[in-house]
């Protein structure tokens, strides 16, 4: 076995999918809600049990896209989904039926994040609300007069939510209190849209900004532990460090800035390890011994020890479509599912080779979210998809 073969396959569980040749499946764009037809089904691959249209497009509605990836309530498997109308619904895992809705105003940027059953949603008038998911009962709302633009994270007694504008704000879980908030200025060039979700682990919490910059904070009081800059090779545009950091179990933190690259980090300090160049990496993802990046029309995959490149692949050779591959992939049954602009792509991540792509309507912008063996879609026309994935080939 070749040394990328024995690399990715301690990455990868495989499940035997029967993949045969890149194939595209496409719904009509301009529809709400697509025609129960042979376009939505890939027998290799899932079938769709239900979908449920939750954005209708107006004739202002110059920016089809969904960012906010979809949350499961893991008591109950209710999806909880904030859209870019200003509204955040709970949907039946059954058939998708909308069960509550609440209006947040404005686009989300953000997916909830559902914990004891309470769903955290960064709302898209800067106010993050905790809600009862089976109700949506509002708890509590913290106004942070910041749009928000991370999925919160429940740390400890704490929830974490970054904005816009280069703050990590933590409140309390219970009450929604003000407990602390870490913030850098933004650098005077162009920035990328959006942040850097936090990472935390024991008691630290790892973030990089958008001036380049990794840090390591204390959750218990946001002071900082240390700083690391990852754009260092001069100019002031894009220095954005908005990956969101990678941890292992050998004490490694895996960052990237999207002017200069791939970093791997010792957590304890923020010191070098290695660097490789990857310009326009805007995520991260790792699986053992392997570390899989997407940004800017590329997905790739690097040896996590090294930072040696083990394979590259251009999603459309020749086209710059701004969105693609922007947002994190995810491993799925032995696949890398890549969300972009133009469809969902599912690619072999041991050769770096598309499988098949499947194109729900204008795209997919958000990461889609998987939970018993199903893929939860959200389509940039606004429409959520319930795929029930197939663990072997037909």
């Amino acid at each position: 076995m070749s040394d990328v073969k024995r690399l990715v396959s301690l990455a990868v569980m495989v499940f035997g999918l029967a993949l045969a040749g890149c194939r595209t499946i496409s719904l009509d764009s301009d529809a709400m809600m697509p025609e129960r037809d042979q376009h939505l089904h890939v027998p290799q691959y899932f079938d769709v049990e239900w979908w449920t249209p939750l954005v209708k497009p107006g004739l202002l509605d110059y920016q089809q896209t969904e960012t906010a990836s979809p949350a499961i309530d893991p008591d109950t498997e209710r999806v909880i989904v904030c859209t870019r109308d200003g509204m955040v619904r709970s949907l039946s895992p059954i058939d998708g039926r909308i069960e509550w809705e609440k209006v947040v105003k404005g686009r989300c940027f953000a997916g909830s994040t559902v914990s004891e059953g309470v769903a955290y949603v960064p709302g898209g008038d800067s106010v993050l609300y905790a809600l009862r998911s089976r109700t949506g009962e509002e708890l509590w709302k913290y106004e942070a007069n910041e749009e928000l633009v991370t999925a919160p994270v429940v740390a400890g007694d704490l929830v974490l939510v970054a904005s816009q504008s280069e703050t990590l704000f933590a409140v309390e879980k219970k009450t929604g209190k003000w407990k602390w908030q870490y913030r850098r200025d933004a650098p005077p060039g162009f920035t990328v849209r959006g942040t850097a979700t936090p990472r935390v682990r024991d008691g630290v919490v790892y973030m990089g900004f958008a001036d380049g910059f990794v840090v390591a904070l204390t959750l218990a009081d946001g002071q900082q532990k240390w700083e690391r800059n990852l754009s260092t090779s001069g100019g002031l545009q894009f220095l954005d460090a908005d990956a969101s950091p990678v941890l292992d179990d050998a004490g490694n933190l895996f960052a990237a800035s999207y002017k200069d690259g791939v970093y791997a980090l010792k957590a304890d300090s923020g010191e070098l390890e290695w660097a490789t160049a990857r310009a326009g990496t805007s995520s991260i993802i790792q699986s053992g011994e392997v570390l899989l990046t997407g940004g800017d029309g590329k997905v790739a995959a690097f040896h996590s020890s090294s930072g040696r490149e083990l394979w590259s692949l251009e999603l459309q050779p020749g086209r710059k479509i701004e969105g693609t591959a922007g947002r994190p992939p995810l491993l799925l049954r032995g696949l890398l599912v890549v969300p972009t602009s133009h469809s969902l792509v599912f690619i072999d991540p041991l050769k770096g080779r598309a499988k098949v792509s499947w194109n729900p309507g204008q795209g997919v912008t958000a990461t889609p979210t998987v939970y018993g063996g199903r893929l939860y879609v959200l389509s940039n026309l606004g429409t959520v998809f319930a795929l029930q994935l197939r663990a072997g080939g037909s």
